[in-house]
């Protein structure tokens, strides 16, 4: 479940993209300047970013961090896994976002 602080911003960042794509529909119907419209579409693909990377970030960098702390408990030295888990923590701090869907699919594994 996600925070409701979070699903807030998620929605007013999504409300503003709204906005933006019917302005650009509003462009394409005037026939407008085609820069113009390619910088809407410019804007309109970095609140989509914005939006994925807040979501990223937030929840599944949290995930990721409760699974490595979980699996520091369940393997305190001697399950076989020890250097897969230290390498995902020392890298943790340094994981792009792209990158923590990845990492926790290899934590599950763990």
């Amino acid at each position: 479940m996600l925070p409701k602080d979070l699903t807030k911003d998620l929605k007013d960042r999504l409300s503003s993209i709204k906005g933006q794509v019917e302005g650009v529909i509003k462009m394409l119907d005037k026939s407008d300047d085609p820069a113009q419209i390619l910088n809407q579409f410019k804007a309109v693909n970095k609140g989509f970013e914005k939006a994925q990377h807040l979501l990223l970030d937030e929840v599944f960098r949290k995930a990721l961090a409760m699974k490595i702390a979980e699996a520091l408990d369940t393997c305190p030295g001697n399950c076989g896994q020890e250097e897969k888990i230290a390498i995902i923590r020392n890298q943790f701090p340094d994981l792009e976002l792209y990158e923590l869907t990845d990492k926790m699919k290899e934590m599950n594994l763990i």
